[in-house]
């Protein structure tokens, strides 16, 4: 007898969405990243105990068009590239498809959408990627997604989520990120009612490492700005009186994405070695 089987279309999903969601924060930066690519000026994050039990993300972008908004919860549907050969071109942050799929996999979501075109929104709320509800609401242009009960129904992956201060820190850097990478977005993390994150928007740097890092940070930055035939590199590198014991103050983007890159770092220690103490790291925003 045969003990090889097709896995069902909810297995599957299940299974895929732990490859993409493996955490609160993880929602959060898809659900970013959407907004941006929307072309969002405001972006309004919300979380509940870490994020676990409750993520709202808002935003002012082109929204979804009403024909597209079942299949935008479909695996690999997506805007952003339509043939193989714009892979090596993209400008997105997202291409993959996926992102939306896969959190309706694994947790409760309601979507709230408009585009200029319309005058009025489209909700639709799914269950462990099931469709509930889809109908006509009123509602601002741009788009509005809460996550509930992450991993409701995957509790295997759930018991793996940290405490909810420690989730909501993830959720925080990776927001903290994203602003510093996009300065010309205004962008609000509230966790528990209390805002953490609230950036201007006004397209400068500087105006949004303060309001991150604060002040003191602020005063003890230098700019960078090179240009060669080759490269860009702009941004803003720390003084050695604001040097810390971790990266967590070093944040480096290539073309506009977060990266983690030991070459870079390791370059950018060797270039302070003898400014700093032993084991003591720049702060570094570009």
């Amino acid at each position: 007898m045969s003990k090889i089987i097709t896995l069902d279309e909810s297995t599957i999903n299940k299974i895929a969405a732990g490859e993409v969601v493996e955490r609160p924060a993880a929602v959060v930066k898809e659900l970013v990243e959407n907004s941006i690519d929307a072309g969002a000026t405001r972006i309004n994050i919300e979380i509940k105990k870490g994020g676990i039990s409750f993520i709202k993300v808002s935003d002012n972008g082109s929204g979804i068009e009403e024909d597209d908004v079942v299949i935008a919860f479909d695996r690999h549907s997506t805007s952003k590239i339509k043939h193989s050969t714009e892979l090596s071109s993209i400008m997105s942050l997202g291409f993959r498809g996926e992102a939306l799929a896969s959190i309706a996999a694994v947790s409760k979501v309601e979507m709230v959408t408009r585009t200029k075109s319309k005058p009025y929104g489209i909700q639709i709320n799914l269950t462990g990627g099931n469709i509930e509800n889809i109908s006509q609401t009123g509602a601002p242009i741009g788009t509005l997604i809460a996550v509930r009960d992450i991993f409701y129904n995957t509790p295997a992956r759930f018991k793996f989520l940290k405490r909810d201060a420690t989730e909501a820190g993830y959720v925080s850097d990776i927001v903290n990120r994203i602003a510093l990478s996009n300065p010309s977005i205004s962008i609000k993390l509230e966790s528990n009612g209390s805002t953490i994150i609230n950036t201007p928007g006004n397209n400068d740097l500087l105006s949004t490492i303060v309001s991150i890092y604060g002040t003191d940070v602020g005063k003890s930055v230098l700019e960078i700005n090179y240009n060669d035939d080759l490269v860009s590199i702009t941004g803003y590198a720390g003084e050695p009186k604001i040097s810390r014991s971790n990266r967590n103050y070093q944040s480096i983007f290539v073309n506009g994405r977060y990266v983690k890159s030991k070459l870079i770092t390791s370059a950018i220690d060797e270039a302070y070695r003898t400014y700093l103490m032993k084991n003591r790291l720049i702060s570094i925003f570009n």
